[in-house]
């Protein structure tokens, strides 16, 4: 996946985030449902960000960006910020 195959991943996700959110307000999904659903999504936005991360800091460095991988979603959540 390239950097513009990622943003635009990136881009779907919190799309998918506000239909969520809209989706609650509507009465179309219990508090629960969105907090479940919501958490999938932010770990996937948290893998991308990463990967693109991995990638910017590969080419900075002269190094093939392509090398770059996600990481498992357990991995990534236990960054500090």
């Amino acid at each position: 996946m390239d950097d513009k195959e990622i943003l635009t991943t990136i881009d779907d996700l919190i799309h998918t985030e506000r239909d969520l959110r809209a989706r609650l307000a509507a009465g179309e999904l219990t508090s629960e449902q969105e907090s479940e659903q919501l958490r999938v999504v932010e770990e996937q936005l948290d893998q991308c960000w990463d990967l693109l991360r991995q990638r910017r800091a590969r080419r900075e460095f002269g190094e093939d960006p392509s090398g770059s991988a996600a990481r498992p979603a357990s991995e990534v959540e236990d960054y500090l910020q």
